[in-house]
C-alpha cells in the first residue's frame, strides 16, 4: 500500500509523521507533497517518497490525505491542471482533513465518484498538540463501508476516528464544534469582564465557576438530560429561576456600564419562555425556541442516548 499526504503545515506535518510511523512498520510507503518542499524534509529523511504535484501523488496512492487551510486550497489541490482528479485511481480513498465547506466537499465528492474514487470530508479536532500526540478526533462523512475498510489507517493519525454520516457530515460537525466554541469564548469574556469590573479577582472567578455545575460538567454533556430527549419536566433548574438569575446579571452589567450583548439575548429568550407559561419547566426549554425558529425538531430516542453515553465512557 502507498498512502499519500498533501499539506505539511503545523497540523499536517505531525499527522503525516504519525501516519508514516503507523504504516511503515507494516511495510507500506508514505508519499508526500507540499507547496514548500522543505517542509517534507523530515518525512523524506525517514523514508517517505516525494511527489512533485498532487497528480503525481494520486497516480501511485491507494489512500490520500490532505490538510490545507480551507476551500480555495482544497479546490486547487483537486481541480488544478496537476490536481488529484487528473490521476486518482479507481477505488482510491481520499480523506480531506481540512475544515471545509460542506457544499464544496459535496460537489467534489461527485467529481471523484465519477472517477470511481471515494472522497471523505474528515476534519480533525485536537489542535497542534493533539496532532503531535495522536489524540485527535476525526469526523468522517462519506461511504460507511469504505470508512470501515480504511479505519485502521485513520487510527494511526487520531484516537477518535468516527463515521459521522454521508458526505458533508464531517464538515457540519466541525463547524458546529468550532462555532459553539467561539460563541462560548465570547460569552466567557462577557461575564468575566462583568465580574472583574464588579471587583472580583479574575482567578477567583475562574476557580468559583470551575467548582460550580458548569465547571464540573461539560456543556455538551448536559444536553443529554433535556435538549436531546426533548424532555423538560420535571425541571433540574426551573426557567423562572434562570430568568431571575440572568436578570440580576444584566442589571449588574448596566450598573457597571458593561456591555452584555449575549446575556441580553439569553434574557430575551427566557422572558419569552415565561410568557409561554414555561416558568416551571426546565430552564433549557428555551432551546426549543431556537429549534422552532430554525424549523427543525430535535428528539433523540433515550435508548440511543444511553448507548452513546456508554460508548463514550468506554473510550475515555
Amino acid at each position: 500500500m502507498k498512502a499519500g499526504f498533501i499539506g505539511l503545515g503545523t497540523m499536517g506535518a505531525s499527522m503525516a509523521a504519525n501516519l508514516q510511523k503507523g504504516i511503515q512498520k507494516d511495510g507500506h510507503t508514505l508519499v508526500v507533497h507540499d507547496i514548500n518542499k522543505a517542509a517534507a524534509a523530515p518525512h523524506i529523511k525517514n523514508g517517505a517518497v516525494w511527489a512533485d504535484s498532487p497528480s503525481a501523488l494520486a497516480e501511485q496512492c491507494d489512500i490520500i490525505f490532505t490538510s490545507v487551510p480551507g476551500p480555495p486550497e482544497f479546490e486547487a489541490v483537486c481541480y488544478s491542471d496537476n490536481g488529484l482528479l487528473k490521476t486518482i485511481q479507481k477505488d482510491a480513498a481520499y480523506f480531506d482533513l481540512t475544515t471545509n465547506s460542506p457544499t464544496v466537499v459535496r460537489k467534489a465528492h461527485d467529481a471523484f465518484a465519477a472517477k470511481g474514487a471515494h472522497l471523505f470530508d474528515a476534519p480533525v479536532s485536537g489542535g497542534p498538540k493533539g496532532a503531535a500526540s495522536g489524540k485527535l478526533a476525526i469526523w468522517c462523512g462519506g461511504d460507511r463501508d469504505v470508512f470501515d475498510k480504511w479505519k485502521p489507517v485513520l487510527d494511526t493519525i487520531g484516537d477518535q476516528a468516527s463515521y459521522t454520516g454521508p458526505i458533508g457530515a464531517g464538515s457540519v460537525a466541525k463547524l458546529v464544534h468550532n462555532c459553539y466554541g467561539y460563541i462560548a469564548t465570547a460569552a466567557a469574556a462577557e461575564v468575566f469582564s462583568m465580574g472583574v469590573k464588579a471587583g472580583i479577582e479574575p482567578l477567583a472567578i475562574w476557580e468559583a465557576v470551575r467548582q460550580g455545575a458548569i465547571g464540573r460538567r461539560g456543556a455538551f454533556e448536559s444536553m443529554t438530560d433535556q435538549f436531546l430527549p426533548d424532555k423538560y419536566e420535571p425541571p433540574a433548574f426551573a426557567l423562572r429561576l434562570a430568568h431571575k438569575d440572568v436578570s440580576l446579571a444584566t442589571a449588574l452589567g448596566r450598573e457597571l456600564n458593561v456591555p452584555m450583548r449575549l446575556a441580553n439575548l439569553a434574557l430575551a429568550d427566557l422572558a419569552e419562555g415565561l410568557n409561554r407559561g414555561w416558568g416551571n419547566r426546565d430552564s433549557r426549554s428555551i432551546m426549543v425556541l431556537q429549534t422552532e425558529r430554525a424549523g427543525v425538531e430535535i428528539k433523540v430516542d433515550p435508548q440511543r442516548l444511553t448507548e452513546a453515553m456508554e460508548s463514550k465512557a468506554k473510550k475515555s
